[in-house]
């Protein structure tokens, strides 16, 4: 069901936010299990500043195989504060000496909290896949960089095929040359995957392309992100868009995904769903799969890398061994 709720600004919804009307009323959330997750400023952390030995201290143990939610889940609260100063970062590792690693966001947007938890919980019923998440994003500065559009929750989802987004998340679609990079220089380069690319350097792929059979191949073997979104406004109906990710991030003239909110204070309760089996080229969502999603919140009229993210999860429906599990309804 595609219907738009308006949000609503008074405390007195607070108790209303546990349980939702309309679209959600069929989802009975008191059921479904909750996962906490910290999403955390990145700065300018791209896919080839976390492979450089030099500047990411896991990158060996990266490529080694080890994944990136393997050492980081449970530090996000400590990083993201850091990060988001600009500032020199200090860590203090359990087996490690202490060390510093050099800022990582040059233009620090003053007074900007550096994460936000987010409780998450997933489900579906016999057509539509359901993802909820409530959160409080804190008392958050106005960056005016999106003035038509005060917060963005985004759900980036792999239906396995992805390697470098199964064990690195939404990293493997942000390059050192997208907007507001590193190496962006004044260019609109959006999102992309690193297989899309002829040869990626520590600078990213540019705009030179794999070969078209390469291509081709890549997207019959389903080597894509989907990209579900929902634009808040207080007091306005959600606006949910859907976008495909392979060598740029391609947004649909009709979004597959659809979204609810419900505001109290600085605190959302979003629920974006989209069908189990939506139209090619989104893929199908079935028990018995392994699927990967991540989450990103744009918070105070933030657009592009200014956003908070997760690392990546595992997603399963109905019951198995996954970070999350759809809860059947």
């Amino acid at each position: 069901m595609r219907m738009l709720i308006a949000t609503v600004s008074t405390a007195a919804v607070l108790g209303a936010l546990l349980g939702a009307p309309s679209a959600r009323a069929a989802v009975n959330w008191a059921s479904v299990p909750e996962k906490e997750i910290v999403l955390f400023y990145p700065g300018q952390s791209s896919w080839e500043w976390a492979l450089s030995a030099s500047e990411m201290t896991g990158s060996d143990e990266f490529r080694k195989g080890k994944d990136c939610a393997v050492c980081h889940i449970g530090e996000e609260a400590q990083m993201g504060p850091q990060i988001v100063t600009g500032q020199t970062r200090n860590f203090t590792p359990k087996d490690k000496p202490p060390y510093t690693r050099p800022g990582i966001e040059p233009t620090p947007i003053a007074g900007k909290p550096g994460a936000i938890t987010a409780k998450v919980k997933v489900a579906h019923d016999a057509s539509t896949l359901y993802v909820r998440l409530e959160f409080k994003e804190g008392q958050q500065p106005d960056a005016k960089q999106d003035p038509a559009t005060a917060t963005k929750v985004t759900v980036m989802f792999d239906d396995g095929k992805v390697p470098e987004a199964n064990r690195g998340g939404c990293w493997a679609a942000c390059h050192d040359d997208l907007k507001g990079m590193p190496s962006g220089g004044a260019g609109e380069r959006t999102m992309y995957l690193p297989k899309s690319r002829a040869k990626l350097t520590r600078q990213g792929g540019g705009d030179a392309l794999a070969p078209a059979d390469q291509l081709a191949k890549l997207k019959s073997d389903g080597y894509q992100l989907e990209f579900w979104q929902a634009a808040l406004n207080p007091g306005q109906p959600a606006k949910a868009s859907s976008a495909i990710v392979f060598d740029k991030r391609e947004v649909a003239a009709t979004s597959v995904a659809a979204a609810e909110a419900n505001q109290a204070g600085d605190g959302w309760v979003v629920v974006i769903s989209r069908p189990l089996n939506a139209a090619a080229p989104y893929s199908p969502i079935a028990a018995g799969a392994k699927y990967h999603m991540a989450f990103a919140i744009h918070a105070g009229h933030t657009a592009q890398r200014f956003h908070y993210v997760s690392y990546e999860r595992s997603l399963v429906l109905d019951a198995g061994d996954a970070d999350l599990v759809a809860v059947k309804q």
